[in-house]
């Protein structure tokens, strides 16, 4: 297997505004591909998007990327995605908390965004590849066949974001970052070296489109305002009331502000999301332990897997791996877990690998949990 590609293409750099897209279209500009650089208006208010160094959306990203794209000597361009970011990733995130799921809105933008809209309108343009600043690999098989693997470096790496692409997307992908065994400040010191000024940007880690980082405010603002529920235990008695389900997630001890312990004294996490009747159940940590999941919607990155398989499973985007067995039924994507996991919910993504390379992503759906003492018996999973 070979990295792509040796040969010169007309490559569509989209440059956020931060390092690493940045340092990204400077090094496909080097290895002498034709590289244009655009920035991705994906706000109809970018004002209304967090500003100072979010790396991202805001109109202080957009003149970063532009002068970035200055300094490496490739033309630039501002394209306006706004309407079908809110479409496709905006509301859709919306929709899953709302009905009592956790969506990553990052994957998303990926599926939808990077890879379909900005990728179809730059083959529409004659470009023969995309270029961002994903930590990932893209390799090329004796056969022609491309596969998506793991960056060298496995504490930058973000393959889980990037596993919903498919082997069309794949073959015009490039990922400049992906091979490298350089350090985070290392790839400050290049875009430094560079001249790029982006070289001290901070890294964005949160949600782009969620102005001051208020999750569950930004959430009522679009679900209704505050909509109170109760808070239940495993057994179904109440310990507490909450103001809208939706500002909680499986696996969320903070912010539960239940009157009273439990009685053993233990923490108790948020276990279980039910919209229908506004309901959020709590329970002990051993609660949270999973055995096996299902999940819908998946896209491979190649050819789908024919019956049962074993491989590694990463469920959050900085997660590890877990050993599981995966097999497709019937456009289900059931998964079974070597040993419990923790905290998984549903609308994550769950995304399987061969050693390195990844396999696929899918949606899940439901999950099967370790029954506890304190559950009762037939007690279903999500």
């Amino acid at each position: 297997m070979t990295q792509i590609s040796q040969r010169p293409l007309r490559v569509l750099a989209a440059m956020s505004g931060g390092v690493d897209s940045a340092v990204a279209a400077a090094r496909a500009a080097e290895a002498g591909h034709d590289v244009t650089g655009v920035h991705l208006a994906l706000s109809a208010n970018p004002q209304s998007f967090r500003t100072g160094a979010r790396g991202c959306c805001t109109i202080e990203d957009s003149r970063d990327a532009r002068r970035a794209a200055d300094v490496i000597g490739i033309p630039f361009y501002v394209w306006d995605l706004a309407e079908r970011f809110r479409e496709d990733v905006v509301e859709d995130f919306v929709a899953e908390y709302e009905a009592g799921r956790t969506p990553n809105p990052c994957l998303r933008c990926n599926e939808k965004i990077k890879f379909a809209a900005l990728l179809d309108k730059a083959l529409a343009l004659g470009f023969d590849a995309v270029c961002t600043g994903h930590y990932a690999t893209v390799v090329l098989n004796e056969d022609g066949s491309r596969e998506l693997h793991r960056a060298s470096d496995m504490a930058k790496d973000q393959s889980y974001v990037l596993g919903v692409l498919d082997e069309k997307q794949l073959a015009h992908a490039m990922f400049p970052l992906g091979d490298t065994l350089t350090t985070k400040d290392e790839i400050r010191a290049e875009a430094e070296r560079r001249g790029l000024a982006v070289a001290k940007k901070p890294d964005s880690h949160d949600i782009c489109f969620i102005a001051d980082g208020d999750t569950q405010g930004f959430l009522a603002s679009r679900l209704g305002g505050p909509a109170e529920g109760d808070i239940v235990d495993e057994a179904g008695a109440k310990v507490g009331t909450h103001e809208g389900a939706f500002g909680f997630t499986i696996g969320q001890r903070k912010g539960l502000r239940i009157g009273h312990p439990a009685p053993d004294g233990k923490p108790r996490y948020v276990l279980d999301i039910s919209p229908v009747n506004n309901t959020v159940t709590v329970g002990p940590v051993e609660a949270l332990d999973v055995t096996a999941l299902t999940a819908i919607r998946p896209r491979w990155c190649g050819t789908a897997p024919s019956g049962p398989g074993t491989y590694t499973a990463q469920l959050r985007a900085h997660g590890g791996e877990t050993e599981v067995t995966a097999e497709l039924v019937d456009g289900t994507l059931n998964v079974s877990f070597a040993e419990p996991a923790r905290g998984v919910a549903p609308g994550q993504a769950v995304v399987l690998y061969d050693g390195t390379r990844v396999v696929g992503s899918a949606t899940i759906a439901t999950t099967a949990r370790r029954e506890t003492a304190a559950a009762s018996p037939g007690r279903p999973g999500r």
